[in-house]
């Protein structure tokens, strides 16, 4: 039998209106959905009924990938889901390291389907604090040495790039985010926003944005992104802005023309 396709497909941050057409439209076509059971249980029960369903749990990544191919060598169109975009650390780059090991690149047809990242989804939430340069920084130590990620942290913070910070918290690591905010207290004032987005158009949703010197690492966790501000970032009532510098540009260029005019 020959093989069917695999996509990687990204479910955004949850909320089903949330799920892109091209998403929805491969999820329907796919005979096969695999992924983590948390994630499986986030796409429509409607497009589940009567596909076959591949779940597994936590750090079973290589399984669940492996699973997928499986699936899609037995002639089932399969989607490996994952919540918000697969490039962005998912499972898009594993799979292709699967099908490299297995020697199947080019022999299933694969494809990556993108989905509304975990970082657009709080930044809406939030208003607007990544209209300017930004990085994004996983603070799990599973797979990416802590010296590491404090090197690439320590670099972004000091050439002002807004930072996302994926991964803040969790029970097995309860001191790295305390460590990363008072690294971030070194190269921003006091009053710098963080905006603290918790299950982002999710039950339970929570947004809200804090000072850097009074944000509470108690309150974050895996289900938690962050956005540190640079020294631009500024609060607008509810709302969290980095400004990308529209009026400051316009203001120059005025002031060119005007010297153009009257030399």
């Amino acid at each position: 039998m020959p093989s069917a396709s695999l996509h990687v497909v990204g479910l955004g941050p949850g909320d089903a209106q949330c799920l892109t057409p091209q998403a929805r439209t491969v999820l329907e076509q796919a005979r096969c959905v695999a992924g983590y059971h948390l994630y499986v249980e986030m796409v429509p029960p409607e497009i589940l009924a009567g596909k076959n369903l591949i779940s597994t749990g936590m750090r079973q990544e290589r399984e669940r990938c492996s699973l997928a191919v499986d699936a899609a060598l037995a002639g089932q169109p399969t989607a490996l889901v994952c919540s918000g975009d697969p490039g962005i650390y998912a499972l898009a780059g594993l799979t292709l390291e699967v099908l490299e090991e297995r020697d199947l690149l080019g022999s299933i047809p694969f494809g990556v389907v993108p989905g509304v990242p975990a970082l657009c989804a709080a930044a809406a939430l939030l208003g607007a604090p990544l209209t300017h340069d930004f990085a994004c920084i996983s603070l799990s130590d599973l797979l990416t040495p802590w010296e590491t990620i404090v090197r690439r942290l320590t670099a972004a913070l000091e050439a002002d790039f807004v930072c996302v910070i994926y991964n803040p918290r969790s029970r097995g690591r309860q001191h790295h985010l305390a460590e990363a905010l008072s690294l971030a207290r070194r190269f921003r004032p006091p009053d710098c926003p963080v905006g603290l987005v918790r299950q982002a158009f999710r039950q339970g949703q929570n947004a809200a944005v804090h000072r850097l010197d009074q944000i509470d690492p108690q309150q974050v966790d895996m289900l938690s992104l962050l956005i540190i501000g640079n020294t631009q970032s500024r609060v607008l009532g509810p709302h969290m802005l980095t400004p990308r510098g529209y009026a400051r540009p316009q203001n120059n260029a005025a002031h060119r023309i005007d010297t153009l005019i009257h030399p």
